[in-house]
C-alpha cells in the first residue's frame, strides 16, 4: 500500500472526517504488488473474505515462485493450484514445510488460519468414482488452505446406489456437500434429494465419447430435479471449494 494514501486515510479517521466503514471501503480497493508478470492482489481477503490463490497452469516456474513470495508477505497461507512437477519441486525447495498434493496438483505454503464458522458440520467432498478423485483432492486442498474442516467419501456413485446410501447419515450432518461426478453426472441429484444442506455439483471430464469431456455431466447437473443444487464448471474442484467456503464462513 502507498504510505502517503494510508496516512491520509488514517488521519481522516482520526480527525473524524471519515468513518471507520468508509475507511474499510477505501482499503478494500487497495493495493496490489506490480511484478510486471503479475499484479498480486493483497486485499482480496478484505474484499472477498479469502486471499488470492495462484493458478499454476500456463505460468513459468519462476513466475509461480515470484508470485508466491509476494503473496506470502500479506497472507499466512498461499495455495497454488494446477501445478506441474517442475513447479511443485521448486516450491518445495524454496519453501520448506510446503505441502504438495500430487493427485490434486496443488501446493500449499504456510500455515492456514482456522475458518470462523457458525454453521454446523464440515464440508463433505463426495465422488462418484475413483477417477474423480483428482478433482476432489483439489477441492479438499482448497478447503484445508483456508482452515475449513472437511471429510471425504470416495467412489460412492449411482452404479452401486447402496454405496451412497451407506454414507447418507454422515452427509446429513454436513454444513455443505461438494458432489463430484463424471459419466452422466447423476450423483448430485441423488445426494441433493437426501440432505438439507447446500450441494455444490462438479462435473468431471471422465467418461466415454458421448460424455463430451464433461459436457454431458454438466448439462445433466444443470437440469437436476433436486432443489438446492448449484453447479460449477467442468473439473473445477477449486471453484466448488470456494463456493463452499463462502457458505461456511461467518
Amino acid at each position: 500500500m502507498d504510505p502517503k494514501k494510508l496516512r491520509a486515510l488514517l488521519a481522516a479517521v482520526r480527525d473524524k472526517k471519515a468513518s471507520v466503514d468508509q475507511a474499510l471501503a477505501s482499503l478494500a480497493a487497495l493495493p496490489f504488488s506490480d511484478l510486471d508478470i503479475a499484479k498480486v492482489d493483497h486485499h482480496r481477503a478484505l474484499r472477498c473474505g479469502f486471499a488470492e490463490v495462484i493458478f499454476g497452469s500456463g505460468k513459468t516456474t519462476a513466475d509461480v515462485l515470484r508470485i508466491c513470495e509476494s503473496a506470502l508477505e500479506h497472507a499466512p497461507c498461499v495455495l497454488i493450484t494446477r501445478v506441474n512437477d517442475e513447479q511443485a519441486s521448486a516450491l518445495l525447495q524454496k519453501f520448506p514445510g510446503a505441502v504438495h498434493n500430487a493427485r490434486g496438483r496443488t501446493v500449499r505454503v504456510g500455515k492456514p488460519q482456522k475458518l470462523k464458522s457458525k454453521r454446523r458440520g464440515d464440508v463433505h467432498v463426495v465422488t462418484a468414482g475413483t477417477s474423480d478423485i483428482p478433482v476432489a483432492e483439489e477441492a479438499l486442498e482448497t478447503l484445508h488452505a483456508f482452515g475449513c474442516g472437511a471429510k471425504k467419501h470416495y467412489d460412492v456413485g449411482v452404479a452401486g446406489l447402496h454405496r451412497v446410501l451407506k454414507v447418507v447419515p454422515d452427509l446429513q450432518s454436513a454444513g455443505a456437500v461438494i458432489c463430484i461426478a463424471g459419466m452422466e453426472g447423476a450423483l448430485p441429484s441423488v445426494v441433493g434429494g437426501l440432505v438439507a444442506c447446500p450441494v455444490i455439483a462438479v462435473p468431471t471430464s471422465i467418461g466415454y465419447g458421448a460424455s463430451l469431456n464433461g459436457i454431458t455431466a454438466l448439462l445433466s447437473m444443470l437440469n437436476t430435479c433436486a432443489s438446492g443444487v448449484s453447479v460449477v464448471n467442468v473439473d473445477n474442484g477449486f471453484g466448488a471449494a470456494m463456493c463452499a467456503l463462502r457458505i461456511m464462513r461467518d
